[in-house]
């Protein structure tokens, strides 16, 4: 059996943006730049930040991820979703319909999302040769070891698999805090 080995990527509160979205909350016309690179190929974190407002709380300078894409997405931890006053749903990134609802302001703008607030699922990104090298499927529910000072298995782990991405894991700030992870550690699929 094959040691099947991942590095951890913890993920903060960040959003990704509609074109539209963009133009609303920036200007028209307006194109996102480029910061610094993230693990994923072509994905960034941009150098523009937006403010979200919920009906408690709000947070200034949410980082944007680009490039855009083709709805708006914004990802907290449950402590985030407590400070703002809202209930997202954990899901897969994507799955925002029947999500909660946010607002955004941008220096052009605003813009009321009806749905779009989401706590990401904790996922592996696999290209499909590490997925056929490791034996997991796109979907598949994997159980994760952390063998930190904290260690601890994550349970309902989503294997995300594409020739588009590089062998990376996902996790929340509220998770990674908990375990004791850091970004760039190491753990173990083992089931």
């Amino acid at each position: 059996m094959v040691h099947r080995e991942v590095t951890i990527g913890v993920s903060a509160r960040h959003i990704h943006l509609s074109q539209e979205h963009v133009e609303l909350l920036f200007g028209k016309g307006y194109e996102l730049t480029a910061m610094k690179p993230l693990s994923q190929p072509e994905q960034y974190a941009a150098n523009e930040t937006v403010a979200v407002v919920g009906p408690k709380g709000s947070f200034g300078k949410v980082r944007i991820l680009g490039p855009a894409r083709k709805q708006t997405q914004l990802e907290v931890s449950r402590t985030d979703a407590f400070a703002l006053g809202v209930n997202p749903p954990v899901r897969e990134s994507g799955d925002v319909k029947g999500s909660a609802g946010i607002k955004l302001q941008g220096p052009a703008g605003e813009v009321e999302i009806e749905e779009g607030v989401i706590v990401a699922a904790r996922h592996i990104h696999f290209h499909t040769s590490d997925a056929e090298k490791y034996g997991v499927a796109d979907k598949q529910q994997l159980r994760v070891r952390f063998a930190g000072e904290r260690g601890v298995v994550f349970e309902q782990v989503v294997a995300r698999v594409s020739d588009q991405y590089a062998l990376d894991m996902h996790i929340d700030t509220d998770e990674a805090n908990a375990a004791g992870v850091k970004n760039g550690d190491k753990a173990e699929i083992i089931d």
